[in-house]
């Protein structure tokens, strides 16, 4: 039995709540695909205090599974779109696990800290090799709701019985 299905199996869940600024979640961050590369390279350079940092202002949850094969963070922050609730700002999967399986893990600890709000999160299609653009997250449940002026499919998903 593999490392993730043993924690899943004592805990209940696959992932660990973790602070920003984890190196190995910005190891990962940086192999997604809205992982932000600045121009000066402060994400390179070992003096920059926060190069480890992947989360803007705002609430957060960042969580990881114990191996480090996948991140997701939850974010509640004043959305210049006009998105109202809770945003995944990124997930990114390279465990074996079904990402709508980690999807829904996650939501949990969205819905713990913040009752009752909307999810919602932005998938690029021409940034990944789906033919169906956010699909794990339409497995999980979620719903397509719009598409932002740059091109984004806008998911949303709401709490049981709203």
């Amino acid at each position: 039995m593999d490392l993730l299905t043993r924690w899943h199996e004592t805990f209940g869940t696959f992932w660990i709540p973790i602070r920003d600024g984890d190196p190995q979640a910005t190891a990962l961050y940086r192999r997604h695909y809205s992982c932000h590369a600045y121009r000066d390279g402060r994400r390179d350079n070992p003096h920059y205090p926060n190069r480890h940092l992947i989360v803007g202002p705002g609430e957060r949850i960042m969580l990881v599974t114990v191996d480090y094969s996948a991140l997701f963070v939850w974010r509640k922050f004043q959305d210049a779109s006009g998105q109202q609730g809770v945003n995944n700002a990124v997930f990114r999967n390279e465990s074996p696990i079904r990402s709508s399986t980690l999807i829904l893990d996650a939501e949990s600890f969205a819905w713990s800290r913040w009752p009752g709000e909307r999810l919602y999160t932005y998938v690029n299609p021409r940034a990944i090799r789906s033919s169906n653009p956010g699909y794990c997250f339409l497995a999980a449940g979620w719903r397509r709701c719009g598409i932002t002026r740059n091109g984004l499919h806008i998911l949303e998903k709401f709490p049981r019985g709203e």
